[in-house]
């Protein structure tokens, strides 16, 4: 953060999330911290991957069981994908650049899916 006080980063998050809840009408907003963030991101990482412990090296636990209580905060439906085709390698490369992983070849094209 170099020579910038934390504090003043949660000052400045705290005013501009006031102006927006005011602006937008949404009160909510001033319930959202940096903390939320942290969790949404873990959150979000465990059901990308399915790997606990990457999660947990991710969020500098030390303990396995501080770590598991991402897995329980939100229940997603069965694994839902978007999949896509490639023909050239060209494709392929968008698709990957895009977060996309490979599944399989059938027909002279690539399958890739994506977690929604």
């Amino acid at each position: 953060f170099g020579n910038y006080p934390l504090n003043g980063y949660r000052t400045c998050y705290t005013r501009q999330r006031k102006k927006a809840a005011r602006k937008l009408g949404n009160p909510r907003l001033l319930q959202i911290t940096f903390h939320t963030f942290r969790h949404w991101k873990a959150t979000m990482e465990y059901h990308k991957t399915k790997d606990i412990l990457h999660v947990m090296r991710i969020l500098g636990h030390k303990n396995i069981k501080n770590t598991l209580v991402y897995t329980q905060l939100i229940e997603f439906k069965e694994d839902e994908f978007v999949c896509k085709a490639a023909k050239t390698v060209k494709e392929a490369m968008e698709l990957i650049e895009n977060s996309f992983e490979f599944v399989c070849a059938f027909d002279n094209v690539k399958m890739f899916r994506k977690r929604k």
